[in-house]
């Protein structure tokens, strides 16, 4: 049985949502995508001509998963400040675990905690203002 479905989320674009009841714990899914340097990511997500949209996630290991590129529906994860949902990395891999009890037809979170080099300028800063909307927003998809 399908847990999760893609829909169009009233945060941003598309997101991920719940069909059935999840469980506080449970490992929901792997965010899967091709597995690369930064440096070959940014310059595919260049020539795609794409910008502004990434499916990005940074490893410890200095890689990136691209999401964008034989990726999964986790990609569309929308971020939240409040989030119902938290990545672990596990041997070079990204799993999402579910955070609280979720209700079908909710939306999934994950803070994305996005960090930038110390010499963005504030235009680079309004890239990532946070649409989520809760009591308890930051303003910003950036890490607190």
């Amino acid at each position: 049985m399908r847990r999760i479905i893609t829909r169009r989320s009233s945060v941003h674009g598309k997101g991920l949502f719940a069909l059935a009841p999840l469980r506080e714990g449970e490992r929901l899914i792997e965010y899967k995508g091709t597995v690369k340097s930064w440096r070959a990511a940014t310059r595919d997500w260049e020539r795609s001509g794409a910008p502004g949209h990434t499916f990005f996630f940074g490893l410890s290991n200095g890689r990136v998963i691209d999401g964008g590129n034989r990726g999964n529906s986790a990609r569309w994860l929308n971020h939240a400040c409040e989030a119902n949902c938290q990545a672990f990395e596990e041997a070079g891999r990204v799993f999402i675990y579910v955070l609280r009890d979720i209700q079908a037809g909710e939306e999934l979170f994950i803070s994305y905690d996005l960090a930038l080099d110390n010499d963005a300028g504030d235009a680079s800063r309004l890239d990532y203002v946070c649409r989520c909307g809760s009591g308890q927003c930051r303003g910003t998809m950036l890490a607190a």
